[in-house]
């Protein structure tokens, strides 16, 4: 196993305007989109901050997904060493593979997998390239934590320990709530997971993207047409809020109040 194996490398929107999200996401939380020609679609990228760095993609939701019920998303792309074995473990522990592996050209090769409980993510192996240095904790347009709300969030763990190779960080009890597990790929603690409430429907994965002042941040949320539905709060190593963006897709915000 690589170091490389479980790590999130990459995050994606599909949306039903891909227009309105771009000036949102470029106000709320600092990003320049970036369209590219894929021949029957289009692709955009979103740059962080003051330069020319990607951290995420954008494309329309497919009328596909939309007659199935999908509703406007974020998925994270995790590496792995071996997309196909990787699917493979997935169904193997008793997860399902939503889209068999396949290639994106001069990209890479993914498939998107559920885990036991339904919550989908997408693992991909990139084709070599250049690795930018790791980003500075805290940098405004990054993601700076990754959340499961699971059925159950022991088993879940354990699920992906064997498929990834996290390992636990610190666990927290949240009360009534329940414990907040944190996680860690290669030591490096990197997001958590609990048991969902009944207020999240289904489990599924969420995004924290980074914006500098919290407030500023949500004020910038609300004034684009989101939704701030919990926060701002407190939280070991700065303040959260959880969002919708104006087309209905769940996101998260961090930062800080300097």
């Amino acid at each position: 196993m690589s170091d490389s194996q479980g790590k999130f490398v990459w995050y994606e929107l599909m949306t039903t305007d891909a227009d309105a999200a771009a000036r949102f996401y470029g106000s709320a939380v600092g990003w320049t989109a970036k369209p590219m020609d894929m021949g029957d679609m289009t692709y955009t990228i979103f740059d962080v901050p003051g330069g020319e760095r990607g951290v995420a993609g954008m494309m329309t939701l497919p009328d596909e997904l939309k007659s199935m019920g999908v509703p406007p998303n974020w998925t994270g792309y995790v590496y792995v060493d071996d997309v196909d074995a990787t699917a493979a473990k997935f169904a193997e522990l008793g997860g399902s593979v939503r889209r068999p592996p396949g290639d994106i050209p001069t990209i890479g090769r993914f498939a998107v997998v559920a885990d036991p409980q339904g919550a989908v993510i997408c693992i991909f192996k990139p084709l070599p390239m250049d690795n930018p240095p790791p980003e500075p904790t805290m940098t405004p347009g990054f993601v700076g934590w990754h959340e499961l709300y699971a059925d159950e969030w022991s088993s879940a763990f354990d699920f992906y320990s064997q498929v990834f190779g996290w390992t636990k960080d610190q666990s927290m009890d949240m009360g009534e709530m329940g414990t907040y597990q944190t996680f860690a790929h290669n030591g490096q603690m990197i997001g958590g997971m609990m048991t969902r409430t009944p207020n999240v429907p289904m489990a599924c994965w969420g995004y924290y993207f980074i914006v500098g002042n919290i407030d500023e941040g949500v004020d910038r949320v609300k004034a684009g047409g989101g939704m701030v539905v919990n926060g701002p709060m407190e939280v070991p190593g700065g303040f959260v809020a959880n969002c919708t963006d104006p087309q209905g897709a769940y996101f998260s915000i961090m930062g800080d109040r300097k």
